[in-house]
This record gives C-alpha cells, structure tokens and sequence, in this order.
C-alpha cells in the first residue's frame, strides 16, 4: 500500500521533533520508531474521512452488508483458531453468524431511520454512510510516523519539540525506502466516494483515491509542518530511515545534550549533532554545529568534587562559628 501512495520525490532529509522521552531513547539508541494509531493524533479530523453517499441505498446496503460480513468473519476466524474449533461446521457457522450480524445491522438502520427527529431529507442515506465510515475505519489498522521537511521551523519546535526542551533528529532517506514516504495533501475536503468504497478491493486506482484520503490528508492551516508520513504497522518497528543528526533545542539542557551525545557517540554510522540558535533581530533560527569538546569538558560531573578541593586548606582558614 505505501508504494501506491506516494506522490512526489521526498526530501533529502526528513525530521521528527520530538519531546524528551523513554520512546526518545528507543528512536535514537535502538533505531526503532513508533506508528502511533491515528486515533490518537491531535487533530481529530486526521484519517477521518467522510463517505459521500454518491450511490442509492440499496447499493450502500450492500456495501455496508459485505464490509460488516468480512469483519466478522475475520474476527470469528481468529477466535476459532485461539478456541481450536476447526473443520466445515465451524466455517458454516461463522458465515451464518456474519450475515445475521449484517442483516441486524440493516435492520437497525431502517427502524432508526424512521425516527422524527432527524431533519435531513434523506436520513436511511445519512446513516448508512455513517456506518459506512466507521467500517471503512475499521479496516485502517495501520500506523503512522510523522516527519517535517526542516529543522528550523519554530512551530514544529514549540508544538512537537518540548517548547525547545526537546530534540529533532535528522533522516537520510535510503533509495529503497523513497517510495515508502508519503507526502501529505492540505486543503480539499474529507470526502470518499462510496462507490469507491464499493470497488476499491479489486480496482487499484479507487484503493488509492480512498487510501489517500483516509491517511494522507490533512487541513491546510497545517500546511506550515510540510509532513510527509511513513505507514506500516502499529507500535514500535525497526527504522527504515537513516539517523544522520540530532538537532538540540534551544531550552535542552547541557546534561541532556551530553547524554545523549555519550549514548551514540560510538554508533556504527557516525552522527552529526547541533543546537538551535536565534538570529538575532528577526524570528528565525539558525541549525548550528554542537561545540562537543565544551560539553566533554564540563560533563560527567561530582558535585562534592567543589567541596573536597578545600580539604587541604588551612583549618585556621576556614570560617569561624559565629563569625562574619
């Protein structure tokens, strides 16, 4: 699927901004990234899209009928398996249950349908779409993974960043994996077309228009993060990018850089570090070089180290009891 929806050259690196975390350590030390499940994204209309009834309700029943038989059927099919129930009765009895399931569905539908309340014209039509898009949703179990085209942008910095606590890390992105990046589209609206819905298991170019729309657009006032997505199964992967940098914000404590600095300091693949600057008399900020040997020089640290350098002084130096 990620190779249908590419539609551009990504950039030669990408970044993700990232608050200081456990899943930070994972991301740079292990090489992992984590697919968050869109649900849980910050922008609720995100990999929500709206079906857009284009066909009549006969045709949405069956529509709704056939998704809703699928699930079930897949569902009962892996509770049979956990329960070691086998064989053509088993099967016969998850088709029969799945259709009954369906059937009720509808049935539902109808008799809501009925109900005064609802003022639009057509409200079976409003309904069936609705529980169209909650199957269709169903179906989209994937991941994803954010990144930005720059590390300079003070929004991605004060929203994703940690308010300039954090980090951004820096990715080549290796010739085989290209085509796996996403870039996302803003504006437009959240619309699929429900006769796509209906064909897109078997017509590629209808699975790419619904595909896109569930996961690759977003509103155009988040235009400014310039994302480009990869999507893959949910939860912590190995990274198919290319660490290359770790950007510091401009807030990121000394004992955080260094801490960090020291856990990839010998990395197969060495790492370039720097720290975000203002420039001065404007808004910008400026990616600069990470000056190491001024942080190796202060860090690790023993606080009492400052108290035993007076060990060897004179006690009759020392202040007296009482004395000012």
């Amino acid at each position: 699927m990620e190779e249908e929806l590419n539609q551009s050259s990504p950039p030669r690196r990408v970044y993700k901004y990232r608050a200081f975390s456990g899943r930070v350590l994972d991301m740079l030390v292990a090489d992992q990234l984590y697919f968050s499940d869109p649900a849980d994204f910050n922008d609720p209309l995100d990999s929500r899209p709206n079906v857009e009834g284009d066909i009549s309700a006969d045709e949405l029943e069956q529509i709704l009928s056939h998704l809703v038989e699928q699930r079930t059927n897949a569902e009962m099919t892996t509770a049979a398996k956990s329960l070691k129930y086998r064989g053509p009765r088993t099967v016969e009895h998850i088709a029969r249950h799945s259709r009954k399931r369906a059937d009720r569905l509808l049935s539902e539908i109808r008799y809501n349908a009925g109900d005064p309340t609802y003022e639009m014209a057509d409200p079976e039509l409003f309904l069936l779409t609705l529980y169209l898009e909650e199957e269709l949703l169903r179906r989209y179990d994937r991941g994803i993974v954010s990144f930005g085209a720059r590390a300079t942008c003070p929004l991605m910095w004060s929203h994703y960043g940690d308010q300039h606590r954090g980090i951004c890390a820096g990715y080549s992105v290796p010739g085989e994996t290209a085509d796996r990046l996403n870039k996302i589209d803003y504006g437009g609206s959240r619309n699929v077309k429900a006769s796509d819905v209906a064909i897109m298991d078997h017509d590629p170019a209808a699975r790419r228009r619904v595909d896109e729309a569930v996961l690759l657009r977003k509103a155009s006032s988040w235009r400014y993060e310039q994302e480009w997505r990869l999507i893959g199964n949910r939860g912590l992967q190995d990274c198919p990018l290319e660490l290359e940098e770790v950007v510091f914000g401009m807030r990121c404590g000394s004992a955080l850089k260094y801490t960090i600095f020291k856990a990839l300091d010998d990395r197969h693949r060495p790492i370039q570090f720097y720290e975000m600057r203002e420039q001065r008399g404007t808004f910008k900020l400026r990616k600069c070089r990470m000056d190491v040997d001024e942080l190796e020089a202060h860090f690790p640290r023993r606080a009492r180290s400052y108290i035993e350098a007076f060990d060897d002084l004179d006690v009759e130096e020392a202040p007296r009891e009482g004395s000012d």
